[in-house]
This record gives structure tokens, sequence and C-alpha cells, in this order.
């Protein structure tokens, strides 16, 4: 399986995108396409945690005042799926393998695998 998980709006996940050759991959705009529970549970399977999946950067994390509080795995799934802005992207499915967020490193080790 080969997916990519992404925003249509961001600027960065659009520039990774357009980097690749992503004609064989399953695109799903997680603004217009909610991610379901089922798919969640999958990544963070492939992922370990739910909390490597959830955004910091997000604006709502700070309004939301959620980084004064103690989060748990079980608020990270809550929130992820109550708001997509709260999942880190993009993500790649590749496989077995999974790529979270935009960082140099992942993005070169997706490169990689995909080359």
């Amino acid at each position: 399986m080969k997916k990519v998980y992404y925003l249509s709006s961001c600027s960065t996940c659009k520039r990774i995108m357009d980097e690749l050759n992503l004609s064989d991959f399953e695109q799903q705009d997680i603004k217009t396409t909610a991610i379901t529970s089922d798919q969640l549970e999958q990544m963070k399977a492939m992922s370990g945690s739910y909390e490597s999946l959830f955004s910091r950067k997000a604006m709502k994390y700070r309004s939301m005042g959620l980084n004064e509080m103690n989060l748990d795995e079980k608020d990270y799934r809550k929130y992820i799926l109550e708001e997509y802005t709260f999942l880190k992207r993009p993500v790649f499915i590749v496989g077995d393998d999974i790529f979270i967020g935009n960082s140099k490193k992942v993005v070169e080790a997706l490169k990689v695998l995909l080359s």
C-alpha cells in the first residue's frame, strides 16, 4: 500500500509531494476527507504512538491551551480525530514503513526508499 495523508492548503505538503513521483499513491486530503479511527489506529500501530503523529505546531495547540496540559495517548488520539490540524503532516505510508512530518531527515529517508 502506498498512501499519503496531507493538507491541500499546506505549502510544505505541496512542495514535498511535488518533489516525489506519487502517481501510484492514494492521496487523502485530510481537510476534505477526515481521517477515520481505523486509519489513525493503523498509523499508530506503525509509528508506535499517537504522540508521534501529533503536531504541536498547529495554531490550535496553543489557542486551546493544550501546551499547558499534560496530554496522554488517549488525549492525542482524541484531538487528532477531532481536529485535522493536529495530525503532523504529511504522513506517507509505503508498505510497512511510515514517514511522519516534513523534517529533512524524514523526507530524505522517503526519497531513498522510493528511488
